[in-house]
């Protein structure tokens, strides 16, 4: 009865030997094993064998006729390719040049004669898994350069993608420069740089948690946020509080991102700045070289939400020639080979050893390198230099999109009425709020903005439309006497309006908002109210006609005035547009 092998599947064996009784003995044995036998008379023989049949193991003898042994296996390697094919010599050779030679040859081991069975069948065993796990390597390795090329067309895609979000903005002005060296394909630290409409030019840089494509996630918003906003002429705080909460909103917990941010005015010379989570800046002052700390003092962007967010900056005025570094975490915590980090101390020791200041940056960059030399980084080095220069000797590519904004829309004018169908259902502040947050420099006063257009609808609907008396209110139940009446007549109303004209003017120091509101009412006699007093330019109504209310509005505008039969109220809120 044929043996199987119960633990291995059947193998060829390619069994070359030019003696007839050695051959058929090693036949006999590994047939005996359950394995397919190949025979060969002599190398000629035996390579071509292989080449027909590709077996699995091949057992050869050293010395045959025609082609020895040596020779066949060297052919037999070759054809093999990277594939494991186990060649086991068979000779009678003792001396330990010859067998150093059947190794040389391509030989995986050798068999003396005569032969033993139990160390043949060992050897066959021992190889044959060797074989498999070879096999198994060169498919994983397969595996891996797919999933590697797939990888690669992914994050050449992504790369794309990341770099026209993540673009370099005004970075090529004359007056910036600035050292990026990513880890990977994509950096934890992103850089971002825009000149705003008034012609101050906004710098970023970020530095997430991690490195690579995890940590630039979280790049792609924060750069579209910064742009978007910057190019309309949104101010530094509006940017950072939106950027703050995209960052919270979609950023999982722990991952969030350590930022600085800076606007500067070339032409008022002034500087603001945001430190959240970076080393402090510096500020070198050209005069004396001297170097002034720009305290990190707030969290990074991204971990707490809007309300407990803070955004405010430090304020400094420059002169010509003054420079701005910031940096991030990847510079202190540089490593030589020895594992020592770079440090504080180095860097303002490079400040300090500096002659030249036009030479400060790439030398303070030198010493970076030199102390790192050759060994590995473990961060992302950024580096980024911006000097207080001339307003037209500020140039850049995107300096031709900052004239563009500048001639975009920065005076308009919106009218929006509210019919009697709508009195008891709509409420069109939320309507006309998310209009004014949209304008540069409004989101800061939301609340405010909420508050006056909140009680000037208020009047102009229930003391012009309505009719109510405010005087109700005077006692608790007045006022739900008030509030009866306001639903009765909601309900019952079929006539009326109340008009909202919003004005936007702005120019390079500050921006205007006009708010007036207009109702279908009776109106009063406005001029002759004792309750009405104008001080100090603001009408203040501490108990009359229309309640507290407009005495609040007189407190948060520039100016309040009334006109026409009283029915129509006019208010101006003014706000600084740049630094």
């Amino acid at each position: 009865m044929t043996n199987k092998i119960t633990e291995q599947r059947q193998l060829t064996v390619l069994v070359a030997d030019d003696t007839d009784t050695d051959r058929l003995i090693l036949e006999s044995i590994v047939k005996k094993e359950g394995h397919r036998v190949i025979s060969a008379k002599d190398g000629v023989e035996a390579v071509a064998a292989f080449e027909a049949e590709h077996p699995d193991i091949v057992l050869l003898d050293a010395l045959m006729p025609k082609l020895d042994g040596f020779g066949a296996a060297r052919q037999i390697k070759a054809l093999a390719g990277e594939a494991l094919v186990p060649i086991i010599f068979l000779t009678s050779l003792t001396d330990t040049e010859s067998l150093v030679q059947c190794l040389d040859a391509g030989g995986d081991d050798f068999l003396s004669k005569p032969y033993n069975r139990f160390i043949l069948q060992a050897k066959i065993k021992a190889f044959n898994r060797m074989r498999e796990m070879h096999a198994t390597m060169l498919t994983q390795r397969d595996q891996i350069f797919l999933h590697n090329e797939h990888l690669l067309q992914e994050q050449t895609v992504a790369k794309q993608v990341f770099d026209n979000i993540a673009h370099s903005g005004c970075l090529d002005s004359a007056n910036v420069k600035y050292y990026l060296s990513p880890l990977a394909v994509f950096n934890g630290d992103v850089l971002v740089a825009a000149m705003r409409p008034s012609g101050s030019m906004l710098v970023l840089l970020g530095d997430f948690t991690g490195h690579g494509l995890p940590a630039a996630i979280g790049a792609m918003p924060l750069a579209s946020t910064f742009y978007g906003m910057a190019n309309k002429g949104f101010s530094l705080r509006d940017i950072l509080r939106e950027i703050n909460q995209k960052l919270k909103d979609i950023l999982p917990v722990g991952v969030f991102c350590c930022a600085s941010i800076m606007d500067i005015n070339f032409r008022k010379q002034r500087i603001q700045v945001w430190n959240g989570g970076l080393p402090d800046c510096f500020l070198y002052r050209a005069e004396d070289g001297s170097i002034e700390k720009v305290a990190s003092n707030h969290l990074p962007l991204g971990v707490v939400g809007d309300k407990d967010f803070k955004d405010d900056c430090q304020h400094f005025s420059l002169d010509h020639g003054d420079r701005f570094f910031m940096w991030s975490d990847g510079i202190h915590e540089a490593r030589d080979a020895q594992g020592e980090m770079y440090g504080e101390e180095r860097l303002i020791k490079a400040f300090e050893d500096n002659e030249n200041a036009d030479k400060l940056f790439d030398e303070v960059m030198g010493s970076v390198h030199s102390f790192i030399d050759q060994s590995e980084k473990d961060d992302d080095l950024s580096l980024i230099e911006i000097i207080m220069d001339a307003p037209d000797s500020v140039s850049s590519k995107s300096s031709v999109n900052a004239a563009s904004s500048r001639r975009g829309l920065r005076g308009w004018t919106l009218d929006f009425e509210v019919k009697p169908d709508s009195f008891a259902y709509f409420d069109p502040l939320p309507l006309l709020l998310n209009v004014l947050v949209e304008v540069p420099g409004l989101r800061l006063y939301t609340g405010s903005l909420y508050t006056i257009l909140s009680e000037l609808y208020s009047n102009a609907l229930e003391h012009g439309v309505l009719g109510l008396d405010s005087s109700l209110k005077s006692s608790p139940e007045g006022f739900s006497a008030y509030y009866d009446q306001r639903a009765k007549k909601l309900d019952d109303i079929s006539s009326g309006f109340v008009k909202f004209r919003l004005e936007h003017r702005a120019d390079d120091e500050k921006g205007t908002l006009i708010i007036v509101v207009s109702d279908s009412g009776n109106g009063f006699d406005y001029a002759n109210n004792r309750a009405l007093n104008t001080v100090s330019g603001k009408t203040v109504d501490a108990e009359g006609y229309c309640g507290r209310g407009i005495g609040l509005i007189g407190t948060l505008c520039d100016s309040i005035s009334y006109s026409g039969i009283g029915n129509e109220v006019e208010v101006i809120f003014t706000w600084e547009a740049d630094v």
